[in-house]
Parts: structure tokens; C-alpha cells; sequence
């Protein structure tokens, strides 16, 4: 009678395969992040739909009230003039940032000592404070005594009032915005600019394509996944970012008149100098929700800016 003896294997269970591995590696590489977005920002952002029902005296004294300050916020005037001053902010804010960081980049486009000094010259002012760069253009445009100030009249165009006056002011807060960031944007784009294949260019070159069809069809369309991702970060600094409080709230406080008050102003004085902060807590989650929304939905109408080969 003979009995059949199964070959030894030396690795009856398959272990983990390469691509398992890789999976398991990125995930841990990115649990330290996640844990620190979760407990820094998600934990807030959920505190703040919580805080925002409930009626707080800043003293420990907490009364639900449901949807009363949500109610208040719709009867708020002031709120609804902040959400215009902030979507005119960065109505104006993005495309000149886009424009400037593009342009800048496509100026020092090519590596060499003297666009090595350019491209310094232009990051130097984002190394600065910003409470440093407000104090300092507030002087150089503050009424009578403002260099900037000063040239208006020498230049016929009268005296200017450029922080004083409600119709000069949210232009002014928005070209010191401008200035103290395109040099942080130009990195980024000249990041995208170099990862161009150089072939590209060269074979339009040779079917006789000129600068302008040069840009248009080549740098534009493969410049679609930075720009997609300079745009929402643009969006985010233009409604949510340090400057859009920092350098609002040293040159100009929120006025004159409201003029430059943004959500996130409208936000603080409301916590921080009436001490309402259910109230604030609510304006706060809606901002969040219209950030969400909007980057959705440019998620959706760009595809997360990747390539069309249609």
C-alpha cells in the first residue's frame, strides 16, 4: 500500500506582495500628518459646529440656543457686507497673484547667477513678518506724512487717502497682499515651469511657432495640475490665510467704514472684542463649509487640474 507524500513548500502562504508593502509604507509615511490635520484642525472644526449652538459668555457659562446665532447671521448686516468685502478680496486677489507669480517666473525662467539674484530679490519680502510688512507699508502710505502719500499730489492726482478712504482702501490692502506674496508663487510655478520637457519647445520651434503660440499651447495646458493647486491655494489665502487677517487688521483694522472688514476679521472682533463666541463659532463652521464647497466644486468642474489628451 503506498501512500502519496505531498512535497514540502518551503512557503505555503503567500506573504505580503510588493504593492501591499508600498500601500501599507505611504500610509504610515502619512498617518502622522493625518493625526495632526485630525487632531489640529478636524477636532477644532467640529468643536466649532458644536459651539456655534450654543450661547457663550467667555467666562465658562455655556446656554444652548440652537440655531438662534445661525438666525442672527442671516439678520446681520454687517456679516453679509464682510462675505462681499471677502469675495471682492479675492476676486482681485487671485488672477493678480496668478498673473504675478506666472509672470515672474516666466521673467527668471532660465538658471543662471543673475536670475539667481532676481528670483532672491522677489522671495526676499515673503521672509519678512507679516506684521513687519504691514507696519511698514502702513507708514508708506498713512495720510500727510506716507512717502506714497506724499507723490499723489507731485503727480496731479490730489491728496489720496489710500487707508483712510473706503474706496482706496481694499485696493490698497490688496496690492500690499500682492507684493508681499508673488515671490512665493513664483517659486511654485517656476517648480512647474522646469518640469516642461525642454523637447517640446524645441520641435515648435522647428514647425515655426512663435512665443505667444509657444505659451498658448505648450506652457498653459501643461502648467494645468500647478495652476490648479496655486489656484486653491490662492482661494484658501484670499478668504481663510494669515494675510488676509494679519495685514488687514495692522493697516486698517476692518475700515474705514467696513470697507476691508473679510469674514475672518468680522470673525475675531466679534470673539475677541464683544466676547460672542457662539456667534463667531457659527460664522466660523460657514466659512469652513463655503471653503469645502467651493474647492468640491473645482475639484469637480477641472478634475483636480489633471491632463485632458483628447
Amino acid at each position: 500500500m503506498s501512500t502519496s507524500v505531498r512535497p514540502k513548500t518551503k512557503f505555503r502562504h503567500s506573504r505580503l506582495s510588493a504593492r501591499n508593502r508600498e500601500w501599507i509604507a505611504g500610509y504610515l509615511f502619512v498617518l502622522p500628518d493625518a493625526l495632526g490635520l485630525l487632531v489640529f484642525l478636524g477636532l477644532p472644526m467640529l468643536l466649532s459646529l458644536v459651539l456655534g449652538l450654543y450661547d457663550v459668555d467667555g467666562f465658562g457659562a455655556y446656554r444652548f440656543v440652537g440655531m438662534a446665532n445661525y438666525t442672527k447671521m442671516m439678520r446681520d448686516p454687517l456679516f453679509w457686507q464682510s462675505a462681499k468685502v471677502t469675495a471682492l478680496y479675492a476676486l482681485m486677489l487671485v488672477p493678480l497673484l496668478y498673473v504675478c507669480g506666472l509672470s515672474l517666473a516666466l521673467l527668471v525662467q532660465k538658471t543662471n547667477r543673475f536670475n539667481g539674484v532676481i528670483r532672491s530679490m522677489f522671495f526676499a519680502p515673503h521672509m519678512v513678518s507679516l506684521i513687519v510688512v504691514a507696519l511698514v507699508w502702513q507708514f508708506l502710505v498713512v495720510d500727510k506724512i506716507g512717502v506714497l502719500s506724499r507723490l499723489t499730489p507731485a503727480l496731479g492726482l490730489g491728496g489720496i487717502s489710500f487707508l483712510g478712504d473706503p474706496d482706496y482702501a481694499l485696493f490698497t490692502v490688496v496690492a500690499v497682499s500682492v507684493w508681499f506674496l508673488m515671490g512665493y508663487y513664483m517659486l511654485i510655478f517656476l517648480g512647474g515651469l522646469q518640469d516642461i520637457p525642454a523637447m517640446y519647445y524645441e520641435a515648435a520651434t522647428m514647425d515655426g511657432a512663435g512665443p505667444i503660440a509657444k505659451f498658448w499651447y505648450i506652457t498653459l495646458p501643461l502648467l494645468k495640475p500647478t495652476s490648479f493647486f496655486v489656484i486653491m491655494i490662492f482661494m484658501v489665502a484670499a478668504v481663510a490665510g494669515s494675510q488676509a487677517f494679519d495685514i488687514i487688521w495692522v493697516m486698517t483694522g476692518g475700515g474705514p467704514a467696513n470697507s476691508t472688514s473679510v469674514l475672518i476679521v468680522y470673525i475675531y472682533q466679534q470673539a475677541f472684542s464683544f466676547g460672542a463666541f457662539g456667534y463667531a463659532a457659527a460664522m466660523a463652521s460657514i466659512l469652513v463649509i463655503s471653503l469645502m464647497a467651493m474647492t468640491g466644486l473645482m475639484f469637480l468642474l477641472t478634475r483636480g487640474g489633471r491632463f485632458s489628451y483628447e
